[in-house]
């Protein structure tokens, strides 16, 4: 069996206060897009746009259920509005964006939520795609862990399609 060298777990994040005593955890929202955009153009010009828009989900999905364990796990017996109240405070006080939650219907398991500000795109020029599946992943993996049930979150609404918030349809599978 070959070791991974980069299988996630919270360990390889490190300790922050050892490693940046001067600099902290804060990094210009910049430097964090430079990243993930050259890592975008690179994916996309060797594999293709579909495989890097599922690159970018998984790793979302990925993250969204680390997250939760890292984050939100204390929450879990709490009712989805309570939930959704601390989510929401969550992501706004880590920096991620602003989310709301504008339909909810928990017996179908199909949602709808926002996110403003959003680290990912908002002020970004008007591109004519989404380009938030890592934050589709993101949001997906956060439902599953809080449910115990499969889900899905597709873009609906980007800023870099104009809009000036990213709007996601999120379904049970």
């Amino acid at each position: 069996m070959t070791l991974r060298a980069y299988e996630f777990n919270w360990d390889i994040i490190g300790n922050i206060q050892e490693g940046r005593p001067n600099l902290g955890d804060q990094v210009n929202i910049v430097l964090y897009r430079l990243m993930q955009y050259t890592f975008r153009d690179i994916a996309e010009q060797r594999y293709g746009k579909e495989v890097c828009d599922s690159l970018f989900y998984d790793a979302g999905y990925l993250a969204g259920k680390f997250f939760y364990e890292q984050f939100m796990k204390e929450f879990k017996d709490l009712p989805l509005n309570g939930f959704i109240a601390e989510l929401h405070r969550t992501m706004k006080e880590l920096g991620i964006g602003v989310l709301r939650v504008e339909r909810a219907n928990p017996e179908t398991g199909e949602f709808v939520v926002t996110v403003s500000e959003d680290l990912d795109c908002s002020g970004l020029p008007d591109l004519g795609i989404e380009v938030c599946n890592y934050d589709e992943g993101f949001i997906a993996g956060i439902f599953e862990k809080f449910t115990g049930k499969m889900f899905k979150a597709k873009e609906v609404d980007c800023w870099c399609t104009g809009e000036r918030i990213c709007r996601f349809e999120v379904k049970q599978t």
